[in-house]
C-alpha cells in the first residue's frame, strides 16, 4: 500500500482525451517531476506542460486529489492528455521509470475499499455500471452507489450483532432461563430479517432480466412461422425461411432493445415427433430455452385447427410457469386455431408491432423502484443468511445459546460480505456501549 500506482484509466484507441490515474504517496512529487512546477492546488484542474526524458511530450490538464479526498483514499493526480495510445504510453512509461509500479486489474478500486471510500456493494456497482448494457440496469445500479443496499445490509447486519452481542453475554448464565417477552422479541426480530432477506432474493431473481436482459423464447412446431418472426422483429434476414420442416436444428439468439429494455431474442427448433438424429437436438436445445426464458412468445398456425403437436406444445407451456404470449401467425388466411387465452393475432409478413407493443407494456412493468441485488454473489450471500437465520430460530426455541450464537455468527458474515468485513471487535463495541461514561 506504499507503492504509488498508474495506470491508464480511458479504453484503449484513439479518442480526444487519455486519462492517466496516479495513486500513492509519491503522487504529487511525480506529478510535479514530470511538469517541473512547484505545486498543484487540490481539485483545481491546472494545464500545464508534460515532460520525458526532458522533451516536451504534450500540454494537459492535471487535477490533484489531496488524501483523503479521492477516489483511492490516497493523494491522486488525473492527466488528462491528448488522446491515442502513444502519448498516454510515453507519460506512463516516464513515471514507471520514475518510481511507479503499473496497476494491476482493480487495484484502485482495492485501495478505496481497503481506505474506507467504498464498500463491497458500491465496488461491485462500480464494475456492472461500467458492463451496463440497458437504462434498466443503470437505474437500478446508481441505487446501488447511492448506498441503498448497504443501508438494507447494513440495518439487518446491525440487529443481529446486537442480539449476537447480548447472547454470548448470556451464555455464562445458561442456566438462568431467558425471560419469555425478550426470546419473542429476538424471535420476531429473526423472522422479520429473515423475510426480508427472502423477500429480496425473491424480487432480484424475478427482476433478473432487468440487469442482465429479458431472455424471450419463440415456441412451436416446424412451419408456423417462427423464424419469420424474428426476422421481422429484428428487421433483417437473420434466420433462413423454408416450407420444409426442420430447417430451424440449432437455436439462433440476437439482442434486441424493446423501449428501455434489452432483451435476447431465441428461435427455437420446431418442436414435433418422428424428427430426426440431428432435428432432436435443436429440439432439445428448445426445451431447455422454455426452461431458462423469462419470456415465451408461443406461435401458432392460425389458419389450421390444433391437432397432436400443437396440444402437447400447449401443455408443456402450461406447466412452464413463465410469462406466456400466445401467437397466432398467418391470421390473413383466416383463424381456426383456438388459443386457450387472447392470443396476439398477427402476419408475421405484414409486420410483429403487435408483439413488441405487448412485450414493452409488460416489460414497462417489471420496472421497479425496489432494492435490488446485483450479482449472484449477493444472492447467494442472503440465501445462506436467511437459512442460518432459521436455523437459529429453531436452536433459539430450544435455548441451545452456543449453537445459536454459532449460526448468527453465519448469518452475521453472510450478510457482511455485501457491504464490509464483520470484525469481532463490533461484538465488544456493543457489549461495552451500555456502560456509563468512566467506566
Amino acid at each position: 500500500m506504499n507503492e504509488t500506482i498508474a495506470a491508464v484509466a480511458t479504453a484503449h484507441g484513439v479518442g480526444s482525451i487519455s486519462i492517466i490515474r496516479l495513486s500513492g504517496s509519491g503522487a504529487l512529487g511525480l506529478a510535479l517531476k514530470l511538469t517541473k512546477i512547484t505545486s498543484l492546488i487540490p481539485r483545481y484542474a491546472t494545464l500545464t506542460k508534460i515532460y520525458a526524458e526532458g522533451e516536451l511530450i504534450d500540454e494537459a490538464l492535471l487535477i490533484y486529489f489531496k488524501a483523503p479526498h479521492s477516489f483511492t483514499g490516497e493523494d491522486v493526480v488525473e492527466f488528462q492528455l491528448h488522446g491515442g495510445l502513444v502519448v498516454a504510453n510515453l507519460i506512463l512509461g516516464e513515471l514507471i521509470k520514475n518510481g511507479a509500479r503499473l496497476a494491476r486489474a482493480g487495484e484502485f478500486s482495492k485501495r478505496a475499499l481497503i481506505n474506507g471510500k467504498m464498500d463491497f456493494s458500491k465496488i461491485e456497482a462500480i464494475n456492472s455500471l461500467i458492463n451496463a448494457k440497458s437504462e434498466d440496469s443503470v437505474k437500478i445500479i446508481a441505487r446501488t452507489m447511492r448506498g441503498d443496499l448497504a443501508k438494507f445490509a447494513n440495518e439487518i447486519r446491525s440487529e443481529l450483532v446486537k442480539t449476537l452481542a447480548f447472547v454470548e453475554t448470556s451464555i455464562d448464565y445458561a442456566d438462568d432461563d431467558l425471560p419469555a417477552d425478550l426470546l419473542e422479541s429476538i424471535s420476531q426480530m429473526l423472522k422479520q430479517n429473515s423475510a426480508k432477506l427472502d423477500k429480496i432474493v425473491a424480487i432480484s431473481q424475478s427482476r433478473k432480466g432487468l440487469l442482465e436482459g429479458f431472455k424471450i423464447a419463440i415456441v412451436g412446431k416446424p412451419n408456423v412461422g417462427k423464424s419469420s418472426i424474428l426476422n421481422s422483429l429484428l428487421s433483417y434476414e437473420r434466420a433462413i425461411i423454408s416450407d420444409e420442416a426442420g430447417t430451424t436444428r440449432d437455436s439462433i439468439e440476437e439482442a434486441l432493445k424493446i423501449g428501455t429494455h434489452l432483451v435476447r431474442i431465441i428461435d427455437t427448433a420446431g418442436i414435433r415427433k418422428n424428427a430426426g438424429k440431428i432435428e432432436q437436438i435443436g429440439i432439445s436445445y428448445s426445451l431447455r430455452a422454455i426452461k431458462e426464458a423469462d419470456v415465451i412468445l408461443a406461435i401458432f398456425d392460425a389458419s389450421q385447427e390444433a391437432d397432436e403437436q400443437d396440444n402437447e406444445i400447449l401443455e408443456l407451456l402450461k406447466r412452464s410457469q413463465k410469462k406466456i404470449f400466445y401467437v397466432l401467425n398467418k391470421c390473413d388466411l383466416g383463424v381456426k386455431f383456438i388459443s386457450p387465452e387472447n392470443p396476439i393475432k398477427i402476419c408475421a409478413k405484414q409486420g410483429t408491432d403487435e408483439i413488441i407493443s405487448n412485450l414493452k407494456t409488460y416489460l414497462d412493468a417489471q420496472e421497479t423502484s425496489e432494492i435490488l441485488l446485483n450479482s449472484t454473489r449477493q444472492i447467494s450471500s442472503c440465501e445462506a443468511a436467511s437459512e442460518a437465520i432459521k436455523r437459529a430460530l429453531n436452536l433459539l426455541a430450544g435455548s441451545e445459546l452456543e449453537l445459536f450464537a454459532y449460526e448468527l455468527n453465519t448469518a452475521i458474515e453472510q450478510i457482511s460480505s455485501i457491504t464490509k468485513p464483520f470484525e469481532r471487535s463490533e461484538i465488544l463495541d456493543e457489549m461495552f456501549s451500555n456502560f456509563c461514561l468512566g467506566k
